[in-house]
């Protein structure tokens, strides 16, 4: 495996634990388009779960007083769950180019409806009626491709919570949506002993740079980090199309 493959992937990852401690999410952002460049997409999915889960394990203790009511949690991760199972039963049967092609249009899916609808707020009361449906679609993205953003971080986002309110939620979302996916994942045979190490080496990476992440999103407008995460999104989805369709 070339060099500057490995760089790139410690690089995202490294990136990805920035985001995830300045605005609460990142990791599987940043992390998963450029791993499914360098190993593919089940390889990057299992990869991704350790650090998913234990870096949100410790956001969503943090902010847990921060996090929308009880009501919205239970529909939002309960949702989340049931989409997770059905997302890793899609990774295991579809072919790997199929994958990649749903990695890219997720994340473009994510970029268009942070460009196109910028300003669009959805009310507590309408987003605590349909959180069980996306939180399913989210799980459903998580599972098949390592990002529920187009989904799950989009629909939190139009609700324009308050920092510590978003990573709260966010966090609770994601920690029983991936103690869902891991013994998914390890029932269809996609997680092993060597993804699992490579998993919490891509842990420490996150744990790393995390405070530096929390350290900037105290002092740096979110604006800076939306538009850089856009950015490298857009990059690496035209080059796994690229790569998947020529």
């Amino acid at each position: 495996m070339a060099v500057l493959s490995i760089v790139l992937a410690v690089l995202a990852v490294a990136l990805g634990g920035v985001m995830k401690g300045a605005i609460g999410a990142g990791v599987p952002i940043i992390a998963a388009p450029a791993l499914t460049m360098v190993f593919g997409v089940q390889t990057a999915v299992a990869i991704l779960v350790v650090p998913n889960l234990l870096s949100n394990v410790w956001q969503a203790w943090s902010y847990r007083d921060k996090a929308l009511s009880r009501r919205f949690l239970v529909l939002f991760a309960g949702g989340g769950m049931l989409g997770v199972l059905l997302g890793t039963y899609l990774l295991a049967s579809l072919p790997q180019e199929t994958l990649s092609l749903m990695v890219a249009v997720a994340v473009l899916g994510y970029i268009a409806l942070r460009v196109t609808k910028p300003d669009w707020v959805l009310g507590r009361a309408q987003a605590e009626r349909y959180s069980g449906v996306a939180g399913t679609m989210g799980g459903l993205l998580q599972g098949a491709t390592g990002i529920s953003a187009p989904a799950s971080i989009t629909y939190l986002n139009a609700m324009r919570l308050p920092r510590e309110a978003f990573i709260g939620t966010v966090s609770i979302f994601f920690v029983t949506m991936t103690a869902v996916q891991i013994p998914a994942l390890w029932s269809v045979g996609i997680m092993t002993g060597e993804r699992l190490v490579m998993g919490f080496a891509a842990l420490g990476i996150v744990f790393v740079f995390m405070p530096l992440g929390t350290w900037l999103g105290r002092r740096t407008s979110p604006k800076v980090f939306d538009v850089t995460m856009l950015v490298v999104l857009g990059v690496i989805a035209a080059k796994i199309l690229i790569e998947t369709l020529f």
